[in-house]
């Protein structure tokens, strides 16, 4: 099986590179061990502009990870208990990332963070195999059709035209379930 590493982060715009981080695999090694883990579920937050992003407000301590290079982990605190993991795409000083919000049996950005060890010591680090958590291309081709997409979750304080906005991408169970068939 072909198992490539993804380094391409920031090539193209943040909306295309979220739904195509959709059926690729999420590593983490752990101890000697890989958990290996398909994204079924993203959210992309996309320049200065984007009231849902926390670099909407400029670059701050916190979110100076999203105004520099691509490829590189977002890693913050939500509600001051869960870890919230984003990779930035870049360009640097145009603020965008996406954030993981599921993948293989994980739900949830907080369940996955929790599951595969992810806090503060990623903040900052290259998404690679050198860290020790890095996104694979296992070549799963997702079509097009079988991409859902809708509002993201949790971002009513962006008003009414970024609160909507059809930036939180899914696959369905039953699309998951084809493509791990097809792909072995």
């Amino acid at each position: 099986m072909n198992k490539k590493t993804v380094q391409n982060f920031g090539c193209e715009k943040t909306v295309e590179i979220a739904k195509d981080l959709l059926g690729k695999y999420l590593v983490r090694e752990i101890k000697g061990k890989k958990v290996e883990l398909m994204i079924t579920e993203v959210e992309a937050y996309d320049g200065p502009e984007d009231r849902a992003s926390h670099a909407s407000k400029g670059k701050t301590e916190r979110t100076k990870i999203m105004f520099g290079h691509p490829g590189r982990f977002y890693v913050y605190l939500c509600y001051g208990m869960h870890w919230m993991l984003n990779i930035v795409t870049g360009p640097k000083d145009y603020p965008a990332a996406i954030l993981i919000r599921g993948a293989g049996d994980m739900n949830g950005p907080a369940k996955l963070t929790k599951f595969l060890g992810v806090d503060k010591k990623f903040n900052d680090k290259p998404c690679s195999m050198e860290s020790g958590l890095w996104v694979e291309d296992r070549g799963v081709i997702v079509l097009p059709r079988q991409i859902h997409k809708g509002p993201r979750i949790g971002v009513a304080y962006a008003g009414p035209v970024w609160a909507k906005k059809h930036y939180r991408f899914w696959l369905s169970p039953e699309t998951v379930l084809r493509l791990k068939k097809r792909n072995g």
